[in-house]
């Protein structure tokens, strides 16, 4: 069983949340096996929540596989009106429709690959909070700017960015997901150790805290990303300011992420 974890003095009563990003994985009869394999399995839903993040073709199917479990769905992208002339582009009431209560935005892909900047990122994290979805927003930095100890730099201009309009209004809903998600360790096999993990975490923590009010500075969960394992999501999570993990690979086998998932049994 995991020990009660201290965030800065205060008990870390968030709940945690693995959320599985599949990114361009899948056909539909292998998210079909997957979702049923997930939905099968033992999970106490009590002790932490989860979420799917199928591609966009793969959503109707989870909506129709996922009703009536407790297992969230999220998209990986969106557009930041709700229609118009925007081809190959979706719109938070199409994903809202379709069954989404998440979607996932800012992703370290979607910025370098897509050139999509905090600014664009901004556009979609307010679109998306107005249409009622909950935002799970990526931040983090290259290995190139860790070593050149530009890390917390880096990490407050993305959220300054990124957040640039709830920070002008002040207020930022507490259901609202943060994910850091170090550039350098995504799909490469390295992970940051528990101790870089947690530096960034407390960091960020107190800028929400700075530039929000405190219930939402406590409350807000920020996901860890970046080759999560088995093997090491249970180090990962005894951090305090850990509240949960973004997956990549290890999410679309479901005997490595329903392993994640139990990591309370450890």
């Amino acid at each position: 069983m995991l020990p009660k974890a201290w965030d800065n003095g205060v008990m870390k009563n968030r709940k945690p949340l693995m959320a599985a990003n599949w990114k361009m994985n899948l056909s539909l009869d292998e998210a079909g096996d997957l979702l049923n394999r997930v939905k099968k399995a033992e999970i106490d839903f009590n002790r932490v929540d989860v979420l799917v993040a199928p591609p966009f073709t793969s959503l109707q199917l989870a909506k129709k596989l996922l009703t009536g479990t407790s297992i969230l769905i999220a998209a990986q992208n969106m557009h930041w009106e709700a229609k118009g002339a925007f081809t190959g582009e979706i719109s938070p009431l199409m994903l809202k429709e379709v069954g989404c209560t998440h979607v996932i935005l800012g992703h370290s892909e979607r910025r370098t690959l897509f050139f999509e900047t905090s600014e664009v990122v901004n556009g979609k994290v307010s679109a998306a909070i107005e249409a009622g979805l909950i935002p799970i927003v990526c931040i983090g930095e290259t290995l190139e700017e860790r070593e050149e100890e530009r890390t917390l730099d880096i990490i407050r201009s993305q959220l300054n960015e990124s957040l640039k309009t709830s920070c002008q209004q002040r207020s930022l809903p507490e259901c609202v997901i943060l994910a850091y998600e170090p550039v350098w360790s995504i799909g490469t096999g390295r992970t940051a150790t528990s101790e870089q993990a947690q530096k960034v975490h407390l960091f960020v923590r107190r800028w929400l805290r700075e530039n929000f009010d405190h219930d939402s500075g406590d409350t807000i969960r920020i996901l860890y990303g970046g080759s999560v394992r088995p093997d090491n999501i249970r180090e990962l999570m005894l951090q305090s300011g850990i509240d949960g993990a973004l997956i990549g690979g290890a999410s679309l086998r479901a005997d490595s992420f329903l392993s994640i998932i139990s990591f309370y049994e450890s």
